[in-house]
């Protein structure tokens, strides 16, 4: 799937065809695996109590003509030609529209961000220029304005994720259940539960069991299991088609859609949440674009997925239009339009297109929740990279199994189709409502048209899916109660926690030390300073955490090289490994501190290696060494940066520095753990630490340009802290909130963010430093 980068990187137009087309493939068994197993329950719920199959066809008719309309208006108009447009740099989803809003807007929710964020490369590579004078700078200055409008956004945002989360739990369930509904055709009703129900949750559980192998296991059977069933249901669509009713295509004229809402009225409507069904997965278009391209999943949907369903829709319009006598709350489903012979073989194929289906939405949900951690909206949990080759492909353990449980119960709970289809109607249709409105602000904050046009597309496809957001919220008590539950559980826990770090940050800003305070210690910071690194955490992008004077003057010794390292996440998807550290000295250089500032996009993978700590060492050493005024190198810029919250210590001056595998002609780190001497080629010069029966730390210097006497001082005395290693200071904030907060400050604070903090992930497990101790300073902070 990587091999969406090869097209958005170039290529030869050969290359680039056969590449889509593999792409497109590939994105069969990823993206619409979902999509293409709603034919299975569809006709089911639609029918399930609100109408009635009658002898005049009518009601079939209609529910055609509004599956047909529906499959053509929402995936194939809005999400494949426009909504599929509004891209992250490659990447898509509800967080891939808000962060094109708060980078085009300035609405970022983040607090530590910076100027220099600017800079990055896919900051501005969407085309980024500022409005005229119109009606869309007007909104983009009364968004900037107001603070509430920005808080509307976020929560709009973590709406759209919570049902997202929400449609994690339903479609496993409704999926597996009703593909294995097939069971109750050889069945009486009174017994078919006994059995299904068993079934779909052992199913369930082998599926989720199966997660922390990550999907790029059994990712090549994925695309021939979706193939293989859209072929299936497309074949047997034709056959009933020609061998029932080969009349049934005039029921896609929208005059038979007037028709059923004329003869149902009110029922009529109330069927519409399950007509719905037939563009579940729709968003998973959008969501999963980051693993392939626009054009691929214009393609696989166009030419493959839409004509497949609008094929087996209208064979199943044809069957149930010439038996009228099938009793509507039971068997008019899938099955009973399959062939008697096919029954078992399409039941095979069915189970493993819906397992195929709910492991695409799981995965999709654990993307998710990675970003809305990575900026500072969901706590800390531990993700696992499941492939090294294959981005994007994670495995989050507490997560998956808070999603079988919910499947389960949601299973066992409601145990028939009706219900779960009226619950993941809604939540599909909510996140499609957020989707439109997020949309109709890129148009205009970010596309530079105009309003008129985003009023336009909020008006046409709002109103078709405010239709539907009524149809299915009516029907609360039915089952629609669970995904509104489910995402104010899931709101409540991402605001309180944005909430509490949010607060804390504020805390930190306005609780550092100043410059002068520490120009009074001297050198040697009024302590005893001792070989080694010591990397203090902090949120700061500028000034000296609190922490730092709270560990000074309680303890009587110190590191003799200091590094503030803080580990950020940016609004993109991605942050190039060249642009990863902004690196900078504070105090003068013989106090030997500096802060190192990591930025990660939403998507970036935090490598679990060593390599982070080397890159750490290399990205302050080519800081030491590009401090001269002769030197000037593009792998290194030298630039002052402000701060679009703190504001920059006045003689704090931040320099873009890349990893260490991207800088060929800068300083290399060699470690070794013997005394034997490896001399490198003769155009690299070396500086070497003392010899010692330990591992020994070496940096390569390319031959130019000339270092002077003190950098090479400064570069000499890294060397040793790093052989003696390094050690971590995590700071552990107690939040309270501070007195006279009103009482629902106090409970989400002291109850709810502090209960969040003590059962989530600490902020060092995403490091990748290999720790030689680390030692933890307890604060508390009254917010």
């Amino acid at each position: 799937m990587d091999l969406g980068r090869v097209i958005r990187n170039g290529g030869s137009k050969g290359e680039s065809w056969r590449t889509v087309l593999t792409l497109a493939y590939q994105s069969l068994g990823v993206v619409y695996g979902d999509l293409s197993t709603s034919p299975l329950y569809v006709y089911k719920s639609t029918f399930a109590e609100d109408i009635h199959h009658s002898e005049t066809n009518e009601e079939i008719y209609g529910v055609l003509s509004f599956v047909f309309w529906t499959l053509t208006l929402i995936p194939l108009l809005k999400y494949v030609f426009i909504v599929l447009r509004a891209d992250d740099n490659g990447e898509g989803g509800t967080f891939a529209l808000y962060s094109l809003l708060c980078r085009h807007a300035r609405v970022n929710s983040i607090p530590n961000c910076q100027l220099a964020d600017e800079e990055l490369s896919e900051y501005t590579r969407d085309g980024f220029v500022l409005l005229d004078k119109n009606s869309g700078s007007s909104l983009k200055s009364t968004l900037e304005k107001y603070r509430v409008l920005q808080r509307v956004l976020l929560v709009l945002a973590l709406i759209g994720t919570c049902m997202v989360i929400g449609d994690g739990v339903l479609t496993p369930s409704i999926s597996v259940f009703s593909a294995v509904s097939g069971l109750e055709l050889s069945m009486s009703k009174e017994h078919h539960l006994y059995v299904q129900v068993p079934v779909a949750c052992i199913i369930l559980v082998f599926l989720f069991a199966l997660q922390h192998y990550g999907t790029h296991k059994v990712g090549f059977l994925f695309a021939p299991i979706v193939i293989t069933w859209l072929l299936c249901i497309s074949a047997i669509g034709l056959y009933n088609i020609f061998h029932w009713n080969p009349c049934v295509y005039q029921a896609l004229s929208p005059y038979y859609m007037y028709k059923f809402l004329k003869k149902t009225q009110r029922g009529g409507w109330m069927s519409l949440g399950g007509i719905l069904l037939c563009i579940t997965g729709s968003e998973a278009m959008f969501a999963d674009l980051g693993h392939f391209s626009q054009l691929s999943i214009q393609i696989a949907f166009t030419f493959v997925v839409y004509p497949s369903l609008i094929l087996a829709y209208m064979g199943q319009a044809a069957y149930l239009s010439k038996h009228h006598t099938i009793e509507s709350d039971y068997h008019i489903g899938f099955y009973v339009s399959v062939p008697e012979k096919l029954r078992w073989p399409v039941l095979a194929i069915a189970i493993l297109a819906a397992v195929v289906g709910s492991q695409a939405i799981i995965t999709g949900t654990f993307s998710i929740i990675k970003q809305c951690s990575a900026l500072g909206c969901f706590p800390r949990v531990k993700i696992v990279h499941t492939s090294s080759k294959i981005h994007g492909q994670i495995y989050i353990p507490e997560i998956n199994w808070t999603l079988m449980l919910l499947c389960l119960a949601i299973t066992v709970g409601f145990r028939d189709t009706k219900r779960m289809g009226n619950a993941s109607g809604l939540a599909v249709i909510t996140v499609m409502l957020v989707t439109t409105c997020l949309m109709s602000l890129v148009i205009v904050l970010c596309w530079h048209k105009s309003v008129i046009l985003a009023i336009c597309f909020i008006f046409f496809f709002g109103s078709i899916e405010a239709l539907y957001f009524s149809a299915s919220l009516i029907k609360f008590l039915e089952g629609a109660w669970v995904p509104i539950a489910l995402s104010f559980i899931f709101l409540m826990v991402m605001y309180v926690w944005h909430y509490g770090t949010l607060k804390k940050y504020e805390f930190d800003v306005q609780s550092k030390v100043s410059i002068n305070w520490l120009l009074g210690l001297g050198p040697t910071l009024g302590i005893v300073r001792v070989r080694g690194i010591g990397l203090i955490h902090t949120e700061l992008v500028s000034g000296i955490p609190a922490i730092f004077s709270h560990f000074v003057t309680n303890l009587p010794a110190f590191h003799q090289v200091l590094v503030f390292l803080c580990i950020k996440s940016v609004p993109v998807p991605h942050v190039k490994p060249e642009e990863r550290f902004l690196v900078g000295r504070v105090g003068p250089k013989e106090y030997r501190l500096y802060r190192c500032i990591a930025r990660y996009g939403y998507r970036d993978i935090h490598k679990d290696d060593v390599e982070f700590e080397k890159d750490l060492v290399c990205s302050i050493a080519e800081f030491i060494r590009s401090e001269g005024p002769e030197y000037d190198t593009p792998l290194v810029k030298k630039e002052e940066f402000g701060i679009g919250i703190e504001g920059l210590e006045k003689n704090e001056r931040m320099t873009v520095v890349g990893t260490s595998s991207t800088q060929l002609d800068g300083i290399k780190l060699r470690e070794e753990s013997d005394l034997s001497d490896t001399v490198g080629t003769s155009e690299l010069r070396e500086i070497r630490s003392p010899e010692r029966p330990r591992k020994r730390v070496r940096f390569v210097l390319p031959d130019s340009p000339q270092i002077d006497r003190a950098a090479r001082e400064e570069l000499h005395e890294l060397m040793e802290a790093r052989e003696a290693g390094m050690a971590f200071i995590l700071g552990h904030a107690y939040v309270r909130a501070k007195r006279g907060s009103s009482w629902i400050k106090r409970i989400v604070i002291d109850i709810g963010y502090d209960f969040l903090r003590r059962n989530s992930r600490g902020p060092n497990y995403a490091l990748s430093i290999p720790h030689a101790s680390t030692l933890e300073v307890g604060m508390i902070y009254h917010v």
